[in-house]
C-alpha cells in the first residue's frame, strides 16, 4: 500500500434473509442477501411437495402423514437457514393451515420443535405478497393487470390499475382441493373436467366483477403457471427451458394442453416433458382454472412470473425498517396524484369539510375531548383528499373503487383501523350512505366506529356536494343548529357568483348528515 494512502474500506455486511411459504401443496424456502444499493440477491432455494392439503376437503383436518412430511421438510429448511447464516427468517402458512381445525396445533409444533416463527396469513395478505413480487419484476403502470396465484387450496386474485391495487379475491379453487372434489371419482375424465370448469366459471362470475377486468393483462404466479410455460415450450421446441419468467402462453395453447392432459393417465402425465411428476395428479385442475380465468376475462394470453409469495415476503422484510418522514398528508397527496384525481376539487372538499367539522363536530357526537376531536378531524381530512381516487378505475362506481384502492395502497401512513375508517368514509361520499344490512364491511365495525363513519361521511357528502361543478366557487360555510334544522350558509369566493349548482349538489347529499344530526339540513346562500 502506498505510504499515506487510506486503508481499503471494509466490505459492507449484507443482511441474510429467508422466507418460507407453507402452501397447501408445496413448501418453499428462499434465502437472499440484501443491501440498500443492490437490493435482493438470491443465494439458495429449497422446495418440496408434502401436500398438506391432502384429505383436508373431506375431513377438515391436516392428515397426520401430511404433517409428518411437512415437519421433515421444514426441519431440512431450518438447517439450510442455519448453515447459510440467516439473520432474519419469516415463515407464513396459507389455505391448508388456515382452514384446518388442527392448524393451530401444527403451528405450535413448528414453532416449538423447529424454532421457525410460522404464522398464518389471511387471504388478502397472501394475494398482496404475490402481487408485490410481480410488481417488482413487471412494468404495471398504464395498464390493467390481473395477477393470479393458484395454490393447492385456493386461487388468489389481485387486480391493479396503473400499478395500484383495486381488487383482491380469494376463491376455493386450489389444484389439490379441486382434484379431490371433482376429479377423483374414476369416471369419464372429459365429463369431469367439463363439470369442474362449470363450477369454476360460476364461482368466478359470482365473486369477481369480471366485466371490469375484460382484456386485462393476466399474469400467473406459482407452480401451475411455470409448469404451463415449461410444457408449452417443450411441446414446440422439444426442450424444457431452465427459466420461464416473462413467457407469454396464448389462450389456445392452454386449451390444447388441457384437452391433451385430461385424456392421459397419471403414468403418462408423469413422463411428459416440462411436468414435474409430483404435480402430475393435480395439473389438470390447475390448467382448468387457468383456462376458465382466461376465457372469462377475454385475455389473449397468460404471462408467467417466475417469482411468487416468497419473494414478496422477502421484499416486505427488506423494507420493514423504512420509516416514513414528514407530514403524512404528503404521502396521501402523492397517492392522490398517482390516481390522477382532480387536485383542486379534493383540496376544495377538504377545505369545506374541515370548516363544517369545526362547527358541527361536537354537535353530532365527535369528541368528547380535544384529542378525540383532533383524531376525527384528521380522518375526515384524509378521506376528503382520497374520496375520488376510484375514478382512476371508472366513474360509475368510483366510490366503491375508492374504498378498494385505499384499503390496498402501499404507503398512506395510516394504521389498519384508521385506513378502514378513511376507506369507508370515502366510499360513502356518494350514492347510498352507510347500511349495516347492505354493507358487510361497515357492519363488521364496532358500534362506536359505525357512528364515527356516519358522522364523518355525512359531513364529507355535503362538502363534496358544495363543489358539484369542481369549480371551487365556495369560499366559506357557516352552520347553525336549531331544534328542528341545521342551516348551512355558503359564501362565494367572488361577489355575485351563482352558487345554485353547489347548493343543489349539497342538498342532494345531505341525507346522512340529517340522520346523524336528527334534524333537517337546509343549504342556502349567505
Amino acid at each position: 500500500m502506498t505510504e499515506g494512502a487510506a486503508p481499503p474500506a471494509a466490505p459492507v455486511a449484507r443482511e441474510r434473509l429467508a422466507a418460507i411459504d407453507v402452501g397447501s401443496n408445496s413448501i418453499r424456502l428462499l434465502v437472499a442477501e440484501h443491501d440498500a444499493a443492490s437490493g435482493l440477491s438470491i443465494i439458495d432455494e429449497v422446495k418440496a411437495a408434502p401436500r398438506l392439503a391432502a384429505g383436508l376437503a373431506a375431513s377438515g383436518r391436516l392428515d397426520p402423514a401430511a404433517v409428518a412430511r411437512a415437519m421433515e421438510t421444514l426441519a431440512r429448511m431450518r438447517q439450510v437457514c442455519d448453515r447459510r447464516g440467516v439473520t432474519k427468517l419469516a415463515a407464513v402458512a396459507t389455505a391448508a393451515v388456515r382452514e384446518a381445525s388442527n392448524g393451530e396445533e401444527f403451528l405450535q409444533r413448528v414453532r416449538g420443535e423447529l424454532d421457525i416463527p410460522l404464522r398464518v396469513i389471511d387471504e388478502e395478505t397472501e394475494a398482496t405478497l404475490a402481487y408485490r413480487s410481480v410488481a417488482h419484476h413487471f412494468r404495471l403502470s398504464g395498464s390493467r393487470t390481473l395477477v393470479a396465484d393458484i395454490g393447492g387450496g385456493s386461487l388468489e386474485l389481485v387486480g391493479a390499475v396503473d400499478g395500484l391495487v383495486e381488487l383482491t379475491a380469494s376463491l376455493p379453487l386450489g389444484a389439490v382441493r379441486l382434484t379431490e372434489t371433482h376429479l377423483s371419482d374414476g369416471g369419464d375424465p372429459r365429463r369431469a373436467v367439463r363439470r369442474l370448469r362449470s363450477h369454476v366459471r360460476k364461482l368466478l362470475k359470482r365473486e369477481v366483477p369480471l366485466r371490469e377486468w375484460a382484456s386485462a393483462q393476466v399474469i400467473g404466479s406459482g407452480g401451475t403457471f411455470t409448469t404451463l410455460a415449461r410444457m408449452a415450450a417443450a411441446r414446440h421446441t422439444g426442450a424444457v427451458p431452465d427459466h420461464v419468467h416473462g413467457t407469454a402462453v396464448p389462450v389456445a395453447e392452454v386449451e390444447h394442453l388441457l384437452e391433451f392432459l385430461e385424456t392421459r393417465s397419471l403414468e403418462q402425465r408423469r413422463a411428459m416433458a416440462g411436468l414435474n411428476p409430483q404435480r402430475a395428479d393435480i395439473i389438470v385442475a390447475g390448467f382448468a382454472v387457468t383456462a376458465e380465468l382466461l376465457e372469462q376475462t377475454d385475455a389473449r394470453a397468460l404471462v408467467v412470473s417466475g417469482f411468487g409469495l416468497r419473494e414478496g415476503l422477502l421484499l416486505q422484510m427488506a423494507g420493514a425498517g423504512e420509516g416514513v418522514q414528514g407530514d403524512p398528508l404528503r404521502l396521501i397527496r402523492e397517492f392522490v396524484s398517482r390516481c390522477q384525481s382532480d387536485r383542486r376539487h379534493v383540496e376544495q372538499v377538504r377545505h369545506l369539510a374541515l370548516q363544517l367539522f369545526d362547527q358541527l363536530g361536537r354537535e353530532v357526537g365527535a369528541g368528547p375531548d380535544e384529542r378525540s376531536l383532533r383524531e376525527e378531524r384528521a380522518l375526515l381530512e384524509a378521506a376528503a383528499l382520497l374520496h375520488d381516487v376510484g375514478q382512476l378505475v371508472s366513474y360509475r362506481r368510483h366510490h366503491k373503487h375508492s374504498y378498494q384502492l385505499i384499503m390496498h395502497a402501499d404507503r398512506l401512513d395510516l394504521s389498519t383501523r384508521d385506513r378502514r375508517i378513511v376507506a369507508l368514509v370515502s366510499r360513502y361520499h356518494r350514492k347510498r350512505g352507510p347500511s349495516r344490512s347492505r354493507h358487510p364491511e361497515f357492519a363488521a365495525l364496532p358500534e362506536r366506529e359505525q357512528r364515527l363513519v356516519r358522522r364523518l361521511s355525512g359531513i364529507l357528502r355535503v362538502a363534496d356536494g358544495l363543489d358539484r361543478g369542481h369549480s371551487a366557487l365556495v369560499e366559506r360555510v357557516s352552520a347553525e343548529l336549531a331544534p328542528d334544522r341545521v342551516t348551512v350558509r355558503v359564501a362565494p369566493r367572488e361577489p355575485g357568483a351563482d352558487l345554485a349548482l353547489e347548493i343543489w349538489g349539497a342538498e342532494r347529499k345531505a341525507d346522512v348528515l340529517a340522520r346523524v344530526a336528527g334534524r333537517e339540513v337546509v343549504i342556502e346562500s349567505a
